[in-house]
């Protein structure tokens, strides 16, 4: 990129190569499977919980491949929906970098339990960490809900495991 490129903001936005798959993390995150079998609580917080998990497991097999810097852009995603997000619920403007960091913080975390587990296919490890982790709905069996989250996120990464970087990025009509 020039230097007037950068200077003049003419240059694309690197991280619209990645935008369809981050639009299919959200899509995944609605999935209402989720919410009806595996318990997950319907509020912003489970809703919050399951896009992380499922942006976790997208993140794992992104990282396992040549698309390093679209790991990146797929995180500067996350932080632009949840700054939006966080100004839409009326966060004042003056804490919501303070909210977001708190959110990376969470993400990374959460990045870092799940990706042993996945990379592992470690059912019980990844059980654990959602356990620890998914916002479930009042009166769930927590521990089947949990099994039922685990083996969705596993479903999928295997899903993810057979598809081409293009494809992936593409992530239109696909798992």
């Amino acid at each position: 990129m020039s230097f007037f490129s950068r200077m003049l903001g003419t240059a694309p936005d690197p991280r619209e190569g990645v935008r369809p798959l981050w639009h299919r993390v959200i899509e995944l995150a609605r999935e209402p499977s989720f919410y009806s079998d595996c318990q997950v609580a319907d509020t912003v917080a489970g809703r919050f919980d399951l896009i992380t998990a499922i942006l976790c497991t997208v993140m794992v097999r992104v990282e396992a491949s040549d698309m390093r810097a679209e790991s990146a852009l797929l995180a500067e995603l996350f932080v632009e929906d949840m700054d939006g997000q966080l100004r839409e619920l009326g966060i004042n403007d003056v804490v919501v970098g303070k909210h977001v960091g708190k959110l990376m913080s969470v993400l990374g975390g959460r990045l870092g339990a799940y990706r042993s587990a996945l990379t592992e296919n470690d059912r019980e490890k990844l059980e654990a960490a959602i356990g620890r982790n998914v916002t479930f709905a009042d009166g769930a069996d927590e521990p089947a809900a949990a099994q039922c989250v685990a083996g969705k996120l596993l479903a999928l990464s295997e899903r993810l495991g057979g598809y081409s970087d293009e494809e992936m990025l593409k992530a239109s009509g696909i798992w």
